[in-house]
């Protein structure tokens, strides 16, 4: 790659002569902007953001530069010591829309820098309403956080402030306050550019311009609360998570979203065992820094007080009880052990992790039983939602609990269950009387094996009652659908005695075959990569936080 040698506070770095530009991807010239954070020099901005189109409108981020002085020759003239002559410019530069030249300086720190920024701030807090006490967008704010590191202590502003619309509903998730916008133009350029939808737009004339919706329209699309996430200071808010909790309050754990099978990398915030959010996390393997509408609001059902908590057993007379893991798991163990090869199936979901699925797939090869998992099908947009809803299907081919065509087996596994066939069903994470195998039907087993997050219409059927987890709520590793294989961590506990099914699923194996598999997601991982193809050249350190792709892992 060709670079460029410049000085950036008198220090000499190198940098890209060109970098990729947001939007279409080709080489652009690389920016004092850019050059300024590949060099970790902090450069203040709110409308510059890496992923958008530059605006270059908020002056935040205005600098003092130098380039060499040329002679007749075209040649730097140098100075005694040998070093280029440089030429400080007389105007002050915008970082994030001016390129960067060969030997240019860059300074950030000088005193008329301080004064630019500082002027700056005075006339964004201008009209700014002193509500930050309230403000949802308190500990993550560029504006509270620039005006306490470059701001005056005192203001020269004596007038009146000028007044604007507040809390007003842009669409049923966002929500507007004009006062406090700076018209960095972020919500724009995202929805445009990013989305293709041109629904924001700026109206009225100088101190009274505001952000705005066209007329007759709501902003409503998949993607509108990724513009909370870019707003730098508290104009735009979520309906969703306004007022519920002050961030600073909130632990941030890395996952991936389970939404859909692009596997969108997110942060769980919670606190004292509640989820409170889920916002994107930067991946430019799979999501770059945006997420859905749909996955991000997706998560309500985790704090639900109808959760399955409890292991419960069927006694002969039908009467449910419920009992300890050890004694379920025994008595499980015990009838598996027994039961006649091909005469038993499994029914897994494909929200499932890898590790549990590869579980679930040594467990049908000892019993010898036939195995599927529930397609999950609905519309994907031309961006991030994609078709497929189950989070790993790809897990599940890989593992061979389903073909390449999932659900392909479901309707053999009814009919062989009606004829007598199957004794034993064995199923994680589905509701299958949605799917047609009818309570009827389901009467005809000797033994039917639930394991679920919610109660539906099979749980009460079961012989054994096993709680599961959500995956907010244990670790292991999804397969997206770029066979992408990426963690997930715990964020909250478990109501309950509910457990990761590959706690259990382990245990259970283990009383039957005496072979240790493992306790945690990470040591069933390493024993899964030895076993499964798609997976040999991966362990668990070498996914990091943004995951491996299988064909990569295996080149």
């Amino acid at each position: 790659m060709e670079t460029i040698t410049i000085k950036i506070d008198g220090k000499i770095v190198e940098v890209p002569s060109t970098m990729p530009d947001p939007i279409t991807g080709k080489p652009a010239p690389t920016t004092m902007m850019q050059a300024c954070n590949l060099a970790n020099v902090i450069v203040p901005h709110y409308c510059y953001h890496e992923k958008l189109p530059v605006a270059g409108n908020c002056r935040m981020c205005l600098v003092e530069y130098g380039t060499p002085v040329m002679g007749p020759d075209r040649k730097p003239i140098l100075n005694p010591d040998k070093t280029p002559k440089i030429a400080k410019a007389p105007r002050p530069a915008v970082a994030c829309s001016t390129p960067i030249s060969p030997g240019m300086e860059i300074y950030t720190n000088t005193p008329e820098v301080k004064k630019m920024r500082e002027a700056v701030l005075e006339f964004l807090l201008i009209n700014h309403p002193l509500d930050c006490p309230i403000c949802d967008q308190a500990g993550e704010c560029k504006l509270q956080e620039y005006t306490f590191d470059y701001g005056s202590p005192v203001s020269e502003f004596i007038e009146t402030k000028v007044h604007k619309a507040k809390q007003t509903l842009l669409g049923p998730r966002v929500i507007y306050d004009a006062e406090r916008c700076v018209l960095c133009t972020r919500c724009i350029r995202f929805t445009r550019d990013i989305v293709g939808d041109d629904a924001l737009g700026i109206v009225n004339r100088g101190s009274y311009n505001a952000i705005s919706t066209f007329p007759g329209k709501q902003f409503d699309n998949n993607y509108t609360l990724n513009t909370v996430d870019i707003c730098p200071v508290g104009a735009l808010t979520s309906r969703d998570f306004r007022f519920r909790m002050r961030v600073w309050f909130l632990k941030e754990t890395k996952s991936v979203c389970t939404s859909c099978a692009m596997g969108c990398n997110i942060l769980i915030g919670s606190r004292n065992n509640i989820i409170y959010r889920y916002t994107p996390r930067e991946n430019d393997a799979v999501n770059s820094c945006w997420m859905c509408d749909f996955g991000r609001l997706n998560y309500k059902w985790i704090n639900r007080k109808d959760r399955i908590s409890t292991v419960l057993s069927k006694s002969a007379n039908g009467v449910c009880e419920e009992v300890d893991w050890q004694i379920a798991l025994e008595k499980i163990a015990r009838y598996l052990k027994n039961v006649k090869i091909g005469t038993s199936a499994i029914i897994a979901s494909a929200r499932l992790s890898n590790e549990e699925l590869w579980l679930l797939s040594k467990l049908k090869k000892l019993i010898g039983a036939t195995s599927d998992s529930v397609p999950r099908f609905d519309n994907a947009d031309n961006f991030l939602l994609k078709s497929d809803r189950n989070p790993n299907t790809n897990g599940a081919i890989l593992t061979g609990i389903c073909s390449e065509r999932i659900g392909e087996n479901l309707e053999n596994i009814k009919k062989k269950i009606e004829r007598g066939e199957l004794k034993t069903l064995i199923v994680f994470g589905e509701d299958v009387v949605k799917i047609g195998i009818t309570p009827q039907i389901l009467g005809k087993l000797d033994m039917l094996v639930v394991s679920d997050i919610l109660p539906n219409a099979t749980t009460p059927l079961a012989n054994y009652l096993l709680p599961g987890c959500a995956a907010a709520e244990k670790s292991g590793t999804f397969t997206n659908i770029n066979l992408r294989v990426q963690k997930f961590n715990k964020a909250i506990e478990p109501p309950g005695k509910a457990r990761p099914e590959y706690e259990f699923l382990s245990e259970l194996l283990g009383l039957m075959t005496d072979e240790k598999f493992g306790n945690t997601a990470k040591e069933i991982f390493d024993k899964m990569v030895a076993d499964v193809v798609g997976f040999n050249k991966m362990n668990w350190s070498k996914l990091g936080d943004t995951g491996m792709s299988v064909e990569k892992a295996n080149q």
